[in-house]
């Protein structure tokens, strides 16, 4: 994992410090109360590197064995484009526009920059939130 410090800004984009925002739920201290919460803070963890949290925020129904994260891209910035399901439901959708490039320093002809749009599915089970899966979304015209 990326080392974060708990009064550095929160990756996730809701201008909180990573202490009071996703870092809570990354060590398991507390739980996510919403998708949108868990949402941000998966984004948090592709942003620092975090396979770990991902496999265990993600269902088992649908979750791989294991997880390899592309270390070459730099998570820029979350989008959240509309969401579905509250802190009561057990059933949410969250669809979200990611935002990524290239780490500094990568050679000309592998930089990479875009934008990955999803609207993801989640469920409640046991009090706690995961992801289950999700489908592309097109770029706006």
């Amino acid at each position: 994992m990326t080392a974060i410090s708990d009064d550095t800004r929160c990756p996730c984009g809701t201008g909180e410090v990573f202490g009071a925002c996703c870092g809570p739920f990354m060590t398991g201290r507390s739980n996510p109360p919403t998708a949108e919460a868990l949402m941000r803070s998966r984004f948090t963890a592709f942003a620092v590197s975090e396979p770990e949290y991902l496999l265990a925020s993600w269902h088992p129904s649908t979750r791989p064995a294991s997880l390899e994260l592309d270390e070459s891209v730099l998570w820029q910035r979350l989008d959240i484009l509309r969401t579905s399901g509250g802190p009561f439901d057990d059933v949410a959708r969250v669809a979200f526009a990611a935002h990524y490039r290239s780490r500094p320093g990568a050679p000309e002809h592998q930089r990479v920059k875009g934008v990955q749009r999803e609207d993801s599915r989640f469920v409640r089970e046991g009090g706690r939130w995961f992801y289950v899966d999700g489908e592309p979304i097109a770029p706006p015209r």
